[in-house]
């Protein structure tokens, strides 16, 4: 986390020990956890701009560890802050984040069930990004829809699910955000979107008039985040 530095990952600022203790000394993110913030939505689940306008900060947060070969491996509600205004995300807990070149693949069994790819619960060699990507799908999947895409009586009936059922979405997610989870959730790691791709994905952009339907509160977080990548501009990277 020392080599971090983006607007929406929480911020380490020193670590130091004492014969008996580690105190880490972190940026104070007060606004509670996205998934407490969902719990207050009605059914739990988030109108479709508004989750789009959160989630898009984690896919920039996670596009960031990437490019530094990153991989954060617990994305999920909990580990998600908000701020004072419920308008900017923080990512936090690195505990299961590895920092290794991305084309060497780990056999770790890691992160929270209910978020974990394919490849991650089939206990075969995987490379980090594509499984993050996974997990980001589960979490847009559960701020628009108050679930998990995937269930089971125990773990074990909830990893088979996770490899062999198909995405099924309830009626009310629009037929855009329902084809843009289709690219996310692939089983095959190798055809799933990328953080970049998802980020110059037509899907993920918010117009002017949309982020006028958002509150005030939202759209002043939205003109005040300054790492916020536009898509059009990640559409032209080579």
């Amino acid at each position: 986390m020392e080599k971090l530095d983006h607007p929406n990952i929480a911020k380490l600022y020193e670590a130091f020990e004492s014969h008996k203790q580690v105190f880490i000394i972190m940026e104070y993110v007060n606004g509670g956890s996205l998934h407490g913030y969902l719990k207050m939505k009605p059914n739990r689940q988030m109108p479709e701009l508004e989750a789009k306008f959160l989630w898009i900060q984690v896919v920039q947060a996670i596009y960031y560890c990437h490019q530094r070969n990153v991989t954060h491996r617990d994305i999920k509600l909990e580990n998600i802050l908000l701020d004072e205004t419920k308008t900017v995300v923080k990512m936090i807990d690195f505990g299961f984040s590895t920092c290794i070149p991305h084309e060497r693949k780990v056999k770790i069994f890691c992160g929270t069930p209910s978020y974990m790819a394919p490849e991650i619960v089939s206990k075969i060699e995987y490379s980090g990004p594509p499984a993050d990507i996974w997990a980001l799908g589960v979490l847009l999947f559960a701020l628009l829809c108050g679930k998990f895409p995937f269930k089971g009586q125990n773990d074990k009936e909830l990893y088979s699910h996770i490899c062999t059922k198909e995405l099924i979405c309830p009626d009310h997610v629009s037929p855009g955000a329902k084809k843009f989870l289709n690219k996310i959730f692939q089983k095959d790691p190798e055809r799933r979107l990328s953080a970049k791709d998802i980020l110059r994905d037509p899907w993920i952009a918010i117009s002017n008039q949309e982020l006028e339907m958002l509150s005030p509160r939202h759209a002043h977080g939205f003109a005040n985040n300054s790492d916020l990548i536009n898509y059009e501009k990640i559409s032209h990277m080579n």
